[in-house]
């Protein structure tokens, strides 16, 4: 019987070991690498934690987070462009495309210095083999290896200026539920040429097909041209507000009766960070302005 009682309270103290080193986590994982908030978080009266962050103070690209895209290495992509793979010419018929620069195997299109990554705008040195295309860009995505529902992320990051120039912070759903539609981008920040703002922007099929403007569905917002800027969104189940620099600058909510096609943001988005070179910003029409970087210092989600 001594032996039962002393069994009986040694599990309960185990127990409550182990129940103490359990995180109090504010979301769920899902499919091992999808955080989902837990909480119906409509406002900013719970306290945000962080819960993911990548400091771009290591040597080299952490590959457990991220993965480099190219527009003939990506899988992705390669759905989408599949006749790059059979004609060495077929980018040109494509270049507007945000990706259609995008180097996954070119060195100096992504490189972590001073604890930043660098997601640069190059001139492709070698344009007699396949890769005849005159310049390169970087870009990083966590497709497949880190997505989530809900929370506040926030980058800090520098651009340079160009002209022909298109840095972006972007989010797109990785699953995609609903079919024959517009899933859904939440476009963090993009900056065109040498302006001194920034466009933040919400796609939809409500937006994007229908061309129903209500509600607001983009902004500007000034930036510190010479320095870093915070660019962040705060994804509600009902909202999503978007900021720089800690200063709110519009919200998109949801409305009653808009359906999937106005609210597909109810289901797991991916980072896009990347340097894009021509498409909406124009041509690079001063090459000598290249090679141009934009400084990634930190990212962080928060649920």
């Amino acid at each position: 019987m001594k032996a039962w009682i002393h069994y009986f309270f040694y599990a309960i103290f185990i127990a409550s070991i182990s129940s103490c080193n359990l995180p109090n986590v504010p979301y769920e994982v899902v499919d091992g690498h999808t955080f989902v908030q837990k909480a119906e978080r409509r406002n900013d009266s719970i306290k945000w934690q962080l819960v993911w962050e990548d400091n771009f103070d290591q040597p080299l690209l952490d590959t457990s987070k991220w993965s480099k895209i190219g527009l003939y290495t990506s899988e992705r992509l390669l759905a989408n462009f599949p006749n790059v793979q059979k004609d060495k010419n077929e980018w040109k018929n494509i270049v507007d495309h945000w990706s259609s620069y995008a180097s996954a195997t070119n060195p100096a299109a992504v490189q972590l210095k001073n604890s930043n990554i660098q997601l640069r705008g190059v001139h492709n040195v070698d344009t007699t083999g396949w890769d005849n295309r005159p310049y390169h860009t970087g870009g990083i995505w966590t497709l497949n290896k880190f997505s989530f529902q809900y929370g506040r992320v926030e980058i800090k990051a520098k651009l340079d200026p160009a002209f022909g120039a298109w840095p972006a912070l972007w989010m797109i759903p990785e699953k995609k539920i609903y079919p024959d539609q517009h899933n859904g981008e939440i476009d963090i920040m993009e900056r065109l040429n040498h302006d001194t703002f920034v466009y933040q922007t919400i796609h939809s099929h409500w937006n994007l097909n229908l061309k129903l403007e209500h509600p607001q569905r983009f902004t500007t917002a000034a930036i510190d041209t010479s320095g870093y800027n915070i660019y962040s969104v705060a994804w509600y189940p009902n909202k999503i507000t978007f900021g720089v620099n800690g200063k709110e600058t519009f919200t998109y909510e949801k409305i009653i009766g808009g359906g999937s096609f106005q609210w597909p943001f109810d289901q797991p988005f991916y980072l896009i960070v990347d340097q894009q070179l021509e498409g909406w910003p124009g041509k690079v029409t001063i090459p000598r302005e290249l090679p141009i970087d934009m400084n990634v210092d930190w990212i962080r989600l928060y649920q």
